[in-house]
């Protein structure tokens, strides 16, 4: 059974019974970034109920189905046949070193089905078109949250259709074709592929996935942060089924729609009494698309659009469509936005890789670039636990790579060739 008790609208205050809305309130115009964002609230006594910490960690199921009380479905076997989640919480010590970090935590999304921490959301939306009998699935995307939506979609046999700019790397246009998706490439920007989106699921009464839209997008992004806490737990007390929240949290912010999870996600856990405090949260933003960073600097609640242009195209976002969420994330537990340069942002693939062994796209280092910065100004202390959410693997967007790395050297096929091309100090060794 499900547990949620109602919605709540974050921009008026009206409550909702569950089946009474299906998106947005209709307190706001639902153009550009002025929405009226429904919050989903659950019945936390009646979930603690039925599972707890040790129930949770023991489960045999690893993927986000072992939340199913927390999650906005009916049943766990609504979820598609795939293992979302259950992503690596990596310590990284040599990356922590070069920072000057005791406890540097890099949870690596990138090894999610589709390759992104967008399946998180794509899981329920695709249990929730089921749950309601609907035919196809939609949204618009830069590349992730389709992949995400295609991968979920044809190992569940839903159908979809899928709006992104013509602009979207290769690589992602490649995955929504072979997972067999419907794929319309606009001659526009994201903003424009998602408007048309809205507007072509309003018509043929498609469930629209889209992000910052759809409230239970959120709801699936959250599972982050359980598993963020249980694997701290491990970690840091050897205890089953025991939890620790971090002390900061670094991820990428377009839309808004993943920090937001991210907070909703902690949330949860400190209403249940499974954590004890709440975590830092620290959105970071590229120059070249500084929307809520802007925002929350003027102490706005709805973001005035930019012209989005950096190079980490998943969070290319002119309009950011789940601002309340983000800015309260933000606000609510004492961090910060923070912008960083696209240069820092290629740039911060490369000790990512070579010094945490996690292979990030631009967007998903973008959270790493944010935190050399707060090291920098001194926003983090040197023993604080950290955790950097890289949120799509570097093979979505090989490009970005290739042009920050000095490429191959050709030899002939002989060993003088060999020990002409290496360090003297490798062949030493």
């Amino acid at each position: 059974m499900s547990y949620v008790a109602q919605l709540r609208c974050l921009r008026c205050g009206a409550t909702y019974a569950p089946n009474a809305i299906e998106y947005v309130c209709s307190c706001r115009p639902n153009v550009g970034s002025d929405v009226g964002t429904l919050d989903v609230l659950y019945d936390y006594t009646a979930i603690a109920a039925v599972t707890s910490p040790l129930a949770i960690a023991t489960d045999p199921d690893r993927s986000i189905a072992r939340f199913a009380p927390l999650l906005p479905v009916r049943s766990r076997d609504s979820l598609p046949p795939l293992a979302v989640g259950n992503t690596p919480l990596l310590h990284t010590q040599r990356l922590g070193h070069a920072l000057g970090l005791s406890h540097l935590f890099v949870k690596d999304d990138g090894r999610n089905p589709s390759a992104s921490f967008k399946d998180r959301a794509s899981a329920i939306a695709v249990a929730r078109a089921q749950e309601e009998g609907r035919p196809v699935v939609a949204t618009a995307s830069t590349g992730n949250a389709a992949a995400a939506l295609g991968a979920v979609a044809a190992a569940a046999g839903q159908a979809t259709v899928i709006f992104v700019p013509k602009t979207a790397p290769p690589a992602k246009i490649a995955q929504l074709l072979v997972y067999g998706c419907t794929v319309l490439a606009v001659d526009g920007t994201y903003d424009d592929a998602f408007d048309l989106c809205m507007e072509a699921c309003r018509e043929f009464g498609w469930y629209n996935r889209s992000t910052g839209y759809n409230p239970y997008m959120t709801e699936g992004k959250k599972t982050v942060s359980y598993e963020i806490a249980f694997r701290l737990g491990d970690a840091l007390t050897g205890g089953v089924g025991r939890l620790v929240a971090p002390d900061a949290v670094f991820v990428s912010v377009g839309d808004g729609c993943i920090i937001g999870g991210v907070h909703k996600g902690f949330k949860d856990l400190l209403t249940l009494g499974w954590i004890d405090k709440m975590p830092r949260l620290y959105g970071v933003q590229s120059t070249l698309s500084p929307a809520l960073y802007n925002a929350w600097q003027a102490g706005a609640e709805v973001p005035a659009p930019v012209h989005a242009t950096t190079r980490a195209d998943s969070i290319s976002v002119d309009a950011p469509r789940d601002p309340i969420k983000a800015l309260a994330a933000v606000r609510m537990t004492g961090g910060a936005f923070i912008l960083v340069e696209d240069e820092e942002i290629l740039q911060a693939i490369l000790p990512l890789a070579s010094l945490g062994g996690v292979f990030a796209e631009p967007a998903g280092a973008t959270a790493y670039a944010g935190l050399q910065r707060a090291v920098a100004s001194g926003m983090v202390g040197p023993d604080e636990i950290i955790v950097v959410i890289n949120t799509g693997s570097g093979l979505k967007d090989i490009k970005a790579a290739t042009q920050i790395t000095a490429g191959m050297r050709v030899i002939p096929p002989t060993l003088a060739a060999v020990k002409a091309a290496l360090d003297p100090a490798i062949t030493a060794l």
